[in-house]
């Protein structure tokens, strides 16, 4: 690939960097997201104050997230700076990166398992990508709300096995679960007793556990439940015991009630 080939970062972005030497007045980096992009930190760039030894502060082998200053892009490297990261930004920037290779490590099983050729599975990705703003987020997605992938417009015998291998290897900040509820009452008070019965769900909510379950009217006989939870046992478990709770008012009714997930 020639200099005029390469793809760089844009100035003041946040990147992921390799350090293959490290010089009296900096260190050469390559940039571990941007293929055939090398980068320079000056010595300057290193840390604030004067530096006695700079190898306290960086070595051969390690990987840093810097930040790109503005440069000429003639064919030189990239000027970086380590010391105008901070703390939190380090971590969440490198956590970015961490989440994605574990996005292509599973991409690369689905691949595998499914049997796809190079450029089906190349577009594919691509594709999600795109859609979910980076790969990481499709499993994200798929662990969090097993229906994400189908709403995005996707398509095909491998969302299933996509979904399964999201959900048995992303911790996402929540787990949410949808679902259509079709309520029959047949009495004087019919629309009372819905209303109690879907109360009754939402009491299920607990601040303090990250619970929460919203009921809302689609238009009779449907109405829609939208939960939301810590983790996947909890989920199911709120689920059951909303469901549950929303039948027992119907039916003491005489009533019916039926549901199923999105």
């Amino acid at each position: 690939m020639s200099k005029t080939d390469l793809i760089y970062p844009e100035e003041s972005e946040l990147v992921i960097v390799t350090v293959h030497s490290v010089k009296q007045n900096g260190a050469d980096v390559s940039l571990d997201e941007y293929e055939g992009v090398d980068g320079f930190i000056f010595i300057g760039e290193i840390a604030s104050g004067w530096i006695k030894n700079i190898r306290r502060f960086v070595r051969e082998g390690q990987r840093l997230v810097c930040k790109v200053m503005p440069s000429r892009r003639d064919g030189s490297s990239l000027k970086l700076s380590l010391k105008s990261v901070s703390e939190e930004r380090r971590r969440d920037r490198l956590q970015q990166w961490k989440n994605e290779q574990r996005a292509l490590q599973l991409f690369k099983v689905l691949s595998e398992s499914q049997k796809w050729e190079m450029d089906f599975a190349t577009e594919l990705q691509l594709e999600l990508t795109q859609v979910f703003e980076t790969l990481y987020g499709a499993f994200e997605e798929a662990a969090m709300h097993e229906g994400s992938i189908v709403d995005a417009g996707f398509e095909g015998d491998w969302i299933q096995p996509l979904i399964e291998l999201a959900v048995e290897n992303i911790i996402p900040p929540f787990v949410e679960i949808r679902g259509i509820l079709t309520l029959k009452v047949e009495t004087s008070n019919g629309v009372e007793t819905i209303r109690d019965a879907l109360v009754a769900a939402e009491k299920i909510s607990s601040p303090e556990e990250e619970i929460e379950v919203n009921c809302y009217y689609d238009g009779a006989p449907e109405y829609r439940i939208e939960l939301r939870a810590p983790d996947f046992k909890t989920a199911e478990d709120t689920w059951t015991s909303s469901i549950a709770a929303i039948v027992s008012v119907i039916e003491e009714a005489g009533g019916t009630a039926d549901s199923y997930r999105e």
